[in-house]
């Protein structure tokens, strides 16, 4: 078996480089003085998006520019039916790309919002990183 073109291999593990750095952006927001659960939050939903793009990478599925986490998700269960469940779970992170993010909506997410997102968005990164070859890991 040949091995992985290289850039294959960099641009899948840009994607999920990213993806972990949003994570922890994420938990320093949470950990952060209050006012900053939203924005935790965004980065919740930017590391789940960020490592659904680096799985759909790899196995070559093109995916237009979006946010989306269902869309994103669909097209990862399609090819791996085992994580069905955690993108159906996982659609609901979609709001967080906007939500809180600007002026004139809701201010602060709900007591418990952030770490169950936080909870959510770590265990998309682990599911999808344990399927991918370790050179493309972190």
């Amino acid at each position: 078996m040949q091995p992985p073109d290289p850039e294959f291999v960099a641009e899948t593990r840009a994607w999920l480089v990213k993806a972990e750095r949003d994570l922890r952006a994420a938990a320093l927001l949470a950990a952060a003085e209050p006012g900053f659960a939203g924005d935790a939050l965004f980065h919740c939903q930017q590391a789940a998006e960020k490592a659904l793009k680096a799985f759909l990478t790899w196995h070559g599925q093109t995916f237009r520019k979006t946010h989306n986490i269902g869309e994103l998700g669909q097209a990862v269960a399609d090819l791996a039916p085992e994580l069905a469940s955690l993108m159906r779970e996982g659609a609901r992170l979609t709001d967080y790309a906007w939500k809180f993010r600007y002026p004139g909506e809701e201010a602060e997410p709900e007591p418990g919002e952030t770490g169950a997102a936080l909870d959510l968005a770590r265990r998309f990164f682990q599911a999808i990183a344990t399927r991918l070859p370790a050179e493309a890991r972190p």
